[in-house]
């Protein structure tokens, strides 16, 4: 049973466009987890799905009910989805206890005897029903997230969503609201969870989203999606890629320029002394061999791209130079004009060379 399903989504602030033609269904007891980088339209679609942001286009089903129909009864649906927010958005002038009980008591018509056993039978499921008489002000910020989480779960809902739970949480307090989590994923609870906690991700999810190009642009299983995704973007997201680029339009470029802003490339991410030496030796060993051999004697064409994957540490220099057909790894090393080819094929884990016709492509992995 579908229970939501979202169809030719699209929204846009002004002129920028964050989502567009946005399809998903979500079955019951499923586990979405939307991942990607910030500004992508993530927490934008979440709240496009309980109509807290108005879609411009398209239609949101929850169960059998359009949320998106003028018609639609928005408060007798919404009963049905909880949403827990960054922040936490607990009533301040309310214990713990009055927190969750009011909208059981107001909205469902609980009595409050019933409310509450309710209440305390939620609060000692994670692990704080000895907190239920406190005031928020005194809780923690791992307590208070998880007193939104039981406060959305007193309604009874079908469906939780959950935009980025722990992002304004210390880091100590993240792993109390992630266990609550799996508790929910353990019962069966349908969630779809927009996060940054990409190991939590990893274990939760039945089907992962990563969200580019104002939508979905590549989705899986959680193995598919960390272990082999298909695309570019998702790929460099995963592995956390990093990047530089340099233009040399002369053979007088700036040798020195270029090398101090490799070494401050390699420190912001936090590459060790000895890396960083053989990534400036072989990027200077690169250029001058294409410049000696590859490129013509006027015009100077070539683009330099080191990529840095935060994940394996593993580093890639690329170099792509405009001129005549030319491999310098495939070069005489024993005469002293290709030392240069040498001290590449002597350092470097991977060397790759091809000719698209127009411009040689050199990649080197150390």
């Amino acid at each position: 049973m579908s229970m939501i399903r979202v169809e030719k989504l699209s929204k846009s602030f002004g002129s920028l466009q964050v989502l567009k033609e946005v399809d998903l269904t979500v079955e019951k007891g499923e586990r979405i987890v939307i991942i990607g980088g910030s500004g992508c339209g993530k927490s934008v679609f979440l709240r496009c799905m309980d109509l807290l942001e108005t879609p411009d286009e398209g239609t949101v089903f929850i169960g059998d009910n359009e949320l998106t129909s003028p018609k639609a009864d928005l408060n007798r649906i919404r009963r049905k989805v909880g949403m827990v927010y960054q922040g936490f958005h607990l009533f301040s002038n309310m214990n713990v206890l009055d927190n969750i009980t009011l909208a059981p008591i107001k909205l469902l018509g609980l009595p409050r005897a019933e409310a509450e056993k309710k209440a305390e039978t939620l609060l000692e499921m994670v692990g704080l029903l000895s907190k239920k008489y406190m005031m928020p002000d005194v809780l923690s910020g791992g307590q208070k997230q998880r007193i939104a989480i039981v406060r959305c779960l007193a309604m009874e809902p079908d469906i939780m969503l959950f935009d980025e739970p722990t992002s304004a949480l210390d880091p100590t307090m993240v792993g109390e609201v992630l266990a609550t989590l799996r508790l929910l994923a353990k019962q069966g609870m349908t969630m779809v969870i927009v996060t940054h906690e990409m190991a939590f991700a990893r274990e939760i999810a039945t089907r992962i989203l990563y969200f580019d190009e104002q939508g979905i642009y590549e989705e899986g299983t959680p193995q598919e999606i960390f272990d082999a995704p298909k695309k570019k973007k998702t790929r460099d997201f995963i592995h956390k890629m990093k990047y530089f680029f340099w233009q040399i339009d002369d053979r007088n470029f700036d040798l020195m320029q270029l090398q101090g802003n490799i070494r401050s490339f390699a420190g912001k991410y936090g590459m060790d002394e000895k890396r960083t030496n053989r990534l400036q030796l072989c990027t200077e060993e690169l250029i001058y061999e294409m410049l000696e051999h590859g490129q013509p004697d006027v015009g100077v064409d070539m683009q330099i791209q080191i990529s840095f994957d935060e994940r394996d540490g593993c580093a890639v220099i690329g170099l792509r130079s405009r001129g005549a057909q030319y491999n310098p790894f495939e070069a005489d090393t024993e005469d002293e004009i290709h030392l240069g080819v040498t001290i590449l094929k002597n350092t470097a884990k991977r060397l790759d060379y091809w000719f698209d016709g127009v411009n040689n492509e050199l990649e080197i992995e150390l």
